[in-house]
């Protein structure tokens, strides 16, 4: 099964990778990853797994030590961005009202196979930087910028 992975550089850019290897199974969130793990073009990096979700969307939550998945009960923030189901689509006074509370189901810390995407962030640099490593990516953004100004 292969994974997605999110690099992304303190300057606020991501860059995209998909992998194949099996390196990151058994890996758990806010682990640091080595980068030779998981490219050879990233030697040098040094990585930490931010989070990762599965392949129906449910994220990764680094309360409990399992693989599977679990109901918790949320408060606002990694795993619950709704409202009450009371609430209905009636105008809302609070957005986000104290106190509220929801069970999702939310994954464990330890990455499964399962797992379609995983998030990184750089910790340490390598001698290459991300840009000239994934130039097509670059290039995508650049291309953005001279359709907009030309429309």
């Amino acid at each position: 099964m292969p994974f997605k992975i999110n690099i992304s550089e303190k300057h606020g850019k991501t860059y995209h990778l998909d992998l194949e290897s099996e390196n990151l199974v058994g890996k758990q969130i806010n682990e640091k990853v080595n980068g030779m793990e998981i490219s050879p073009e990233l030697s040098g990096y040094e990585l930490e797994i931010a989070g990762a979700s599965d392949k129906a969307g449910f994220p990764m939550v680094g309360d409990f030590e399992t693989v599977g998945l679990k109901g918790m009960l949320l408060t606002y923030g990694k795993g619950m961005k709704k409202r009450s189901k009371r609430e209905g689509k009636k105008k809302r006074s609070n957005p986000k009202p104290k106190g509220l509370r929801l069970r999702k189901k939310v994954r464990g810390k330890i990455i499964s196979p399962e797992i379609m995407q995983i998030n990184l962030k750089v910790l340490k640099e390598g001698e290459k930087k991300l840009s000239e490593i994934f130039p097509e990516q670059n290039k995508k953004k650049e291309e953005a910028k001279t359709e907009a100004v030309a429309a």
